[in-house]
């Protein structure tokens, strides 16, 4: 096994790792000693990485079959698999976990800075079983028996009368094909069985429950992730590469930098069927997202 070096940035989440070229094909172990690394830190960033579009997606693939690009966003142009997180194709400053709203989201996702302003643009990242660990234990048993819809159709960034065609027309190609989900609150990690609150930005009503009633439920709850004490917040440095678990963490790119061009390529871990804490899997409402990812074991 390479010599992989793990330096802790919180208490809570993120490591930094080194001794290792992840533009090269990795050893059974390194990758099983990365994975181990990822459980345990939930964030993982890699220095000057020589990487391109092709190299982050074979990095990628070591820990799973790849999605597309997103269920409904277009890909890189000859790269199906890598989505451009663009500023000019508008600016996801809103807490979420990648693509919920699909019966099976990502297990992982990989971000490679592209170009980054001189200031500003970090992305936060936020441990959501830390989340967990920290709710009073009323809550904690009124979170282990709720489940969410979450779905991609609904008012996610900014208000109607806020955007502009451009933009209008970015948020049709968002909800070109409608996806409604109901997956558990409380999610168990199928690697680690930690609990984790699975909520975030797609999250919009609470299954038996009115919009009105969900909305003060999820506030509630989502403020326990989004605790200074739970977050990362990473400033972005050229030729850097962000692994971090979809299954257990939520992130949020802060619009800070003044529309400054800033982009980054993302490409994503098929992941599996969530499942809470009574064994109980996620089901589809609405959307078929088969052309999207498969389904991981």
């Amino acid at each position: 096994m390479a010599d992989l070096q793990i330096h802790q940035v919180t208490g809570t989440i993120g490591a930094r790792i080194s001794g290792i070229d992840i533009a090269k094909p990795l050893d059974d172990d390194t990758v099983a000693a990365v994975r181990a690394a990822l459980n345990e830190h939930k964030a993982l960033v890699f220095d000057d990485v020589d990487l391109d579009d092709e190299g982050q997606q074979a990095f990628a693939r070591q820990f799973g079959d790849l999605t597309t690009a997103h269920p409904t966003v277009s890909a890189v142009d000859d790269a199906p698999n890598v989505l451009p997180v663009d500023s000019e194709r508008g600016r996801a400053n809103h807490w979420h976990t990648d693509v919920t709203f699909v019966l099976n989201p990502p297990q992982a996702s990989t971000l490679r800075s592209i170009t980054i302003p001189p200031y500003g643009g970090e992305t936060l990242i936020a441990n959501a079983a830390a989340a967990y660990r920290d709710l009073p234990e009323p809550l904690r048993a009124l979170a282990d028996t709720l489940w969410a819809e979450h779905t991609n159709d609904y008012d996610y960034a900014v208000p109607d009368e806020q955007i502009d065609e451009e933009q209008a027309a970015q948020r049709s190609q968002f909800t070109s094909i409608k996806y409604r989900t109901a997956h558990p609150v409380v999610r168990v990690h199928p690697l680690t069985g930690e609990r984790g609150l699975f909520i975030g930005g797609f999250a919009q009503r609470i299954v038996g429950l009115s919009v009105g009633e969900s909305r003060k439920i999820l506030d509630l709850l989502q403020a326990y992730v989004t605790r200074p004490e739970n977050i990362l917040r990473w400033r972005w440095s050229p030729n850097q590469l962000v692994l971090f678990d979809n299954r257990i963490t939520q992130h949020y790119a802060i619009d800070n930098y003044d529309g400054l061009p800033r982009r980054l390529h993302r490409v994503t871990v098929a992941g599996d069927v969530p499942v809470g804490i009574e064994g109980k899997e996620s089901y589809s409402i609405a959307g078929d997202a088969s052309h999207y990812t498969p389904v991981a074991a």
